[in-house]
């Protein structure tokens, strides 16, 4: 199967979007049930974007994640994402004391 370029794929899903929802045959699609709707999950499929970055990281903590061979930046954004979401779910955010939050001031400055 050829891979759709991204202008094809938009000009797929615009001309899908003019269709009238009642011209689609949804009758091999069988409705939800209560049961099926309570237990849903949500975000199973959320994959976040990718941003590149540069990071200065010590080069005992880059050996040490590079240890298990290929993938290492993936492990270190599993490790960063674990803390962030302990973070939030201890204290609503990042703990942010009056020196970082004057150092970040400086920074910015």
């Amino acid at each position: 199967m050829k891979k759709s370029t991204n202008r094809r794929r938009h000009h797929e899903l615009k001309a899908i979007a003019k269709i009238r929802d009642s011209r689609i045959d949804t009758s091999d699609i069988p409705e939800l049930t209560e049961e099926q709707l309570r237990s849903g999950t949500r975000g199973q499929m959320y994959r976040p974007i990718k941003k590149s970055v540069t990071m200065r990281l010590d080069a005992d903590v880059i050996a040490w994640l590079k240890l298990d061979g290929p993938g290492y930046q993936t492990k270190a954004n599993a490790l960063l994402r674990q803390e962030m979401l302990r973070a939030y779910s201890q204290k609503k955010g990042p703990e942010r004391d009056s020196t970082s939050s004057k150092k970040a001031k400086r920074i910015r400055s």
